[in-house]
C-alpha cells in the first residue's frame, strides 16, 4: 500500500506550489510597486492550472509528483507579467485626455490598455509558442524516463496555454477594472537600485563590446570546465521512506535449510530503532511469475519518520551499518539495498534483479561464470562500487545416469527398456487409475525412499534380465553392471536475452555518481579481462537507462533549437536578429550549471528537462529585446543608440519574467521532504538559470547586438506594430 507515500508526495507537492506562489506574488508587488498589479499577475495561475486540470481529466490522466509538482508558475506567468508591465506604462505615461481610436469611442485608459496590448501581442505570442516548442524533447523520451516526465511536458503545455489564453482576455480586462484612470510609476528602491547600476554599466559595455564579449566567453569557458566536474546519473532517487534488501544465499540451499538464516537476518534488519518491522520472502512466488529459486530471499523493510530516528541518523548511514553487519555475520551471503518501486522500476529497465547490471554474452555456461568472477574482482575495486554480485549459472546437483551401451547389448537389454525402469524406481510411474464418484486418480507407484535417496541406493536397483522362458526365475543385475551412476554439477539457471546465453552481475553506485563510476569500472574492465572471440560485455540498469536517455537528447534538443529558430525568423524576418535573440541561451544555461555545483548535485535526466525549459525563457528575454531594438532603429536611433535606450525600457519586463520563473520553484530548489528529491536537479537549474539569465541577457544580447546589427534597418523587414512615443 502506497497511500503514505502517496499522501507525503501530495503534502510536498502543495506546499512547494503555495509558497512558490506567494514567492511570485511578492516579485511583482516588489517590481511593480503595485498591489493591484500583483494580483492580475497572480490570477493568471489559477486561470492557467484550472485548464490543465479540466484537459488533464478529459484525457483521463492523473495528477502525480513531477506533472503537478516541477510546473514552473513563474514561467507559467510571464507572459502576463509582460502584458501588465507594459498596460501599467503606458497608463502611467500617457496623459488622462479622451482618446478616439478606429475602433470607436473608448475611454483614455481602454485605449491606452488596447495599445499597450498590441504591442507586446505578437512578441508574447511567439515566446509561449516557443516555450513549447522547447519542451519537444520531453515529448520525445521514452521508457522509464517517458514514462515520468510524458505527463510533466503535457501538463506544462496545457497550462502554458491556459496562461496565455488569460494574458490575452482575463489580464486586459482586470486591468481596466482594478487599475485607475490615473497611476503614478513610482520605481520601488529594489527597481532604482538595479536601474541605477544598470544605466552605470549598459553604456560601457555597448561600447566596449569586443572587451566585454571576450569577458562574456571566457565566464562561458568557466561554467564549461565547471559543468564537466559535474557527476551524472540517471534519475535521483526518490525517497520513499522504506528498504527492500535482496539476499542471495549459496544456489544449492533447500527452502528448509534457509528458514533459520532468514529468520535471523529479520531479527538482525528489526534491531535497528528507525526500523518498523521486516518481512521476508524467500524463494518463488505462487503465481510463478517470479521464478526464483530458494536461494533468493527479498525483505521489505518500512521505515519510521525521520522524526522518530536516532538524532544525526541518515538513511545512508543506516544502510551503511546494516550493510557491515551482515556481510559481517552471514558470510557467502550477497546483499543489495535499494527502495520497493526504485528496485521494480530497475528490474524492468534492465531485466536483472539489481540497481545496476553487467551482462557477459556467450556461448559456454563455465567460460561465463569464469568472466563473471574475474569480472566481479575488478569491480569491486572501483570507488563508490558496492554491493557486487554474480549470478550462479552452474552449481546445481544433478544425478547422471549414463547406459553404456555395450554392457547393455551383452545382456541382451534394449536402453528404452533401461530408461523404464529408472523412469519407475525414482520418478514414479502411472499403473492404473482411482475412481471415486465423478473423480478419478492416477495412482502411480515407485520405490521406497530408503531405496532412492542416495547414489548407492540408486545404483543398486535391479534391472530385469530378459529370459526367453515365461516358467523360468526372472534375473537382476544392478543398474551400476549396465550404467554409470553419479552426481554432476549442472546448470542451475541459463539467461537469454534476444535468443543469446548471458550471465549477469548486479552492483550498487553509492557515495559517487553513477557514471564516473561505471566509467571506471568499464576502463578497469576493459584492461583486465580479455573477452574471448564471440564473447561481448554490456552495461545496462540505470547506466544504460542514462546512455540511451543521453542519445535521444543529442538528437531532440538540437533539432529543438532549430525549430525555435525557425519560429524566431517568422516574427523577424532575419536570421541575424534570430540567433541575436538566442545569444542569451548558453548564459541560461551556465547558470544553470552553476545552480547544480552550488546544490552539489548531479547532471541527471531531470536536470536536463530543467535546461530545457530554460530554453523557452531566455528566448522570450531575447523576443522582447530585439523587438524593441528594431523599433528603435526604424524610427531613427542609431544603433547603439537604440540599443541601450531598448535595453533601459524592456530592464524591468526581464528581471521581472527570470526572477519571477526563478523565485516560482525556489520551495522545490530547498525542499527536503519525501518526494522532493525528483524534482530537486530539476529546479535547482531553473533557479540558477533565471537568477542569471536577465541580468546576462541585459548584458549580452545588447552586446551581440550591438556587434551584428545596421545602424538603419528597412521597415519593410518589419511586421511589428509601431510603439506609442511617450
Amino acid at each position: 500500500d502506497r497511500g503514505d507515500l502517496v499522501a507525503l508526495t501530495v503534502q510536498t507537492v502543495l506546499h512547494n506550489m503555495l509558497f512558490g506562489i506567494a514567492l511570485i506574488f511578492l516579485i511583482q508587488w516588489i517590481f511593480l510597486g503595485n498591489l493591484r498589479c500583483a494580483l492580475i499577475v497572480a490570477a493568471t495561475i489559477p486561470v492557467a492550472l484550472f485548464l490543465a486540470v479540466i484537459i488533464t481529466v478529459l484525457r483521463g490522466e492523473s495528477a502525480n509528483l513531477l506533472s503537478v509538482g516541477a510546473i514552473d508558475l513563474g514561467i507559467i506567468v510571464d507572459a502576463t507579467v509582460i502584458m501588465v508591465e507594459n498596460i501599467f506604462r503606458h497608463i502611467a505615461h500617457y496623459s488622462s485626455r479622451q482618446t478616439e481610436s478606429r475602433h470607436g469611442h473608448l475611454s483614455d485608459k481602454l485605449h491606452r490598455i488596447l495599445t499597450a496590448a498590441i504591442e507586446v501581442d505578437k512578441p508574447i505570442f511567439f515566446s509561449v509558442i516557443i516555450t513549447i516548442a522547447a519542451f519537444l524533447p520531453l515529448f520525445t523520451m521514452q521508457g522509464v524516463e517517458g514514462q515520468i516526465f510524458g505527463p510533466m511536458s503535457r501538463t506544462y503545455a496545457y497550462a502554458l496555454l491556459g496562461a496565455v489564453i488569460a494574458t490575452f482576455t482575463i489580464t486586459p480586462v482586470l486591468s481596466s477594472v482594478l487599475l485607475p484612470e490615473r497611476v503614478a510609476e513610482v520605481e520601488t528602491f529594489v527597481v532604482r537600485g538595479i536601474r541605477g547600476l544598470y544605466q552605470a554599466i549598459l553604456p560601457l559595455a555597448v561600447r566596449n563590446y569586443r572587451v566585454s564579449a571576450a569577458i562574456a566567453l571566457v565566464f562561458l569557458g568557466i561554467c564549461g570546465l565547471l559543468g564537466a566536474r559535474l557527476g551524472t546519473e540517471f534519475l535521483p532517487k526518490l525517497e520513499e521512506g522504506n528498504l527492500w534488501i535482496r539476499a542471495l544465499m549459496p544456489p544449492t540451499i533447500t527452502l528448509e535449510a534457509g528458514v533459520d538464516t532468514v529468520a535471523r537476518i529479520r531479527n538482525v534488519l528489526k534491531s535497528y530503532p528507525p526500523v518498523s518491522t521486516v518481512v521476508s520472502e524467500q524463494g518463488r512466488g505462487d503465481d510463478g511469475t517470479d521464478p526464483d529459486g530458494s536461494f533468493l530471499v527479498e525483505f521489505f523493510v518500512p521505515l519510521k519518520p525521520t522524526g522518530e530516528w536516532p538524532p544525526g541518523l541518515t538513511k545512508a548511514e543506516l544502510v551503511r551499518q546494516m550493510s557491515a553487519q551482515l556481510e559481517r555475520e552471514f558470510i557467502g551471503v550477497d546483499f543489495n539495498f535499494s527502495q520497493y518501486i526504485q528496485d521494480n522500476i530497475e528490474e524492468a529497465v534492465s531485466g536483472v534483479k539489481g540497481e545496476n547490471s553487467v551482462k557477459i554474452f556467450g556461448r559456454d555456461l563455465s567460460e561465463l561464470e569464469r568472466l563473471s568472477k574475474l569480472v566481479k574482482a575488478d569491480i569491486a575495486q572501483v570507488p563508490g562500487v558496492t554491493d557486487p554480485a554474480a549470478f550462479d549459472l552452474l552449481g546445481q546437483p544433478n544425478l547422471v545416469i549414463r547406459i553404456d551401451r555395450t554392457k547393455a547389448a551383452r545382456y541382451g537389454i534394449a536402453v528404452s527398456d533401461i530408461n523404464a525402469v529408472v523412469q519407475a524406481a525414482i520418478g514414479g510411474q502411472e499403473v492404473t487409475r482411482v475412481y471415486e464418484g465423478e473423480m478419478n486418480f492416477a495412482l502411480t507407484v515407485r520405490l521406497a525412499p530408503q531405496y532412492r535417496d542416495n547414489i548407492d541406493a540408486i545404483r543398486a536397483v535391479p534391472v530385469a534380465l530378459p529370459s526367453g522362458d515365461p516358467k523360468q526365475m526372472t534375473t537382476y543385475i544392478a543398474l551400476s553392471d549396465i550404467a554409470e551412476v553419479k552426481l554432476e554439477t549442472g546448470a542451475a539457471y541459463i539467461y537469454r536475452e534476444n535468443g543469446q546465453r548471458f550471465i549477469p552481475l548486479k552492483f550498487s553506485v553509492r557515495e559517487r555518481d553513477l557514471g564516473s563510476t561505471v566509467a571506471d569500472a568499464q576502463a578497469r574492465v576493459a584492461h583486465n579481462v580479455p573477452t574471448p572471440q564471440g564473447y561481448r560485455i554490456e552495461w545496462s540498469g540505470e547506466f544504460g537507462a542514462l546512455v540511451e536517455a543521453k542519445k535521444r537528447l543529442a538528437l531532440i534538443v538540437p533539432l529543438s533549437l532549430l525549430l525555435i529558430l525557425a519560429l524566431l525568423y517568422s516574427l523577424f524576418n532575419s536570421v541575424r536578429d534570430s540567433l541575436v535573440a538566442l545569444s542569451g541561451i548558453p548564459f541560461a544555461v551556465a547558470g544553470g550549471i552553476l545552480g547544480l555545483y552550488v546544490a552539489g548535485l548531479n547532471a541527471s535526466v531531470s536536470a536536463a528537462v530543467g535546461f530545457i525549459s530554460l530554453f523557452g525563457v531566455s528566448a522570450m528575454d531575447g523576443i522582447l529585446l530585439v523587438s524593441y531594438i528594431r523599433r528603435e532603429i526604424e524610427e531613427g536611433l542609431s544603433s547603439e543608440d537604440a540599443i541601450i535606450r531598448a535595453a533601459e525600457t524592456r530592464m524591468r519586463q526581464v528581471f521581472m519574467t527570470g526572477f519571477s520563473a526563478c523565485i516560482g520553484l525556489v520551495p522545490a530548489a530547498l525542499s527536503t521532504g519525501i518526494g522532493s528529491q525528483v524534482q530537486q536537479p530539476l529546479a535547482c537549474v531553473i533557479v540558477g538559470g533565471m537568477l542569471l539569465s536577465p541580468i546576462c541577457s541585459l548584458l549580452v544580447i545588447p552586446i551581440v547586438a550591438r556587434m551584428v546589427m545596421p545602424t538603419v534597418h528597412k521597415a519593410s523587414h518589419s511586421q511589428l506594430p509601431q510603439p506609442a512615443r511617450h
